[in-house]
């Protein structure tokens, strides 16, 4: 299944190029961008398919998931029976649920917010901040 997951992200990972022209990968900048187009969706009349917006759920909780991977470390495994990304036993995000709460809440539930709060929320357990990126303001020792 995680080979399932990774091929599912690597295709949103094309499309997403595609679709905005840009060099979007497994970054902030992709995650915002899918963000938008995920309520560009919720705005039109192919979000009321169940097929669909399941098989939308599936192909962005998995970019999203390994955009955390990526940035943040921590692995896919599964919770309950729930497919999630676990950067510790007790430390985990479930990226296919956060998709699905912004396709049904819209933005109060975006997943641009969700991937930067990751370090705060799971400090030690999931990597400070994204690659490359500085030490966050609060952070001055």
């Amino acid at each position: 299944m995680e080979d399932q997951i990774r091929s599912n992200a690597e295709m949103v990972v094309q499309e997403l190029r595609k679709l905005s022209g840009a060099e979007l990968g497994y970054t902030q900048e992709g995650v915002e961008w899918l963000e938008g187009y995920i309520e560009r969706l919720r705005n039109s009349t192919e979000f009321e398919d169940d097929e669909i917006r399941n098989k939308l759920t599936s192909m962005f909780g998995s970019f999203l998931g390994e955009c955390i991977v990526r940035q943040y470390g921590g692995v896919w495994t599964q919770h309950e029976g729930v497919w999630c990304v676990a950067f510790s036993d007790d430390n985990m995000v479930f990226p296919f649920a956060k998709v699905a709460k912004q396709f049904e809440n819209g933005l109060d539930d975006g997943i641009s917010s969700f991937f930067r709060v990751i370090p705060v929320l799971f400090d030690g357990g999931a990597g400070s901040q994204p690659s490359g990126s500085q030490k966050p303001w609060w952070k001055f020792w």
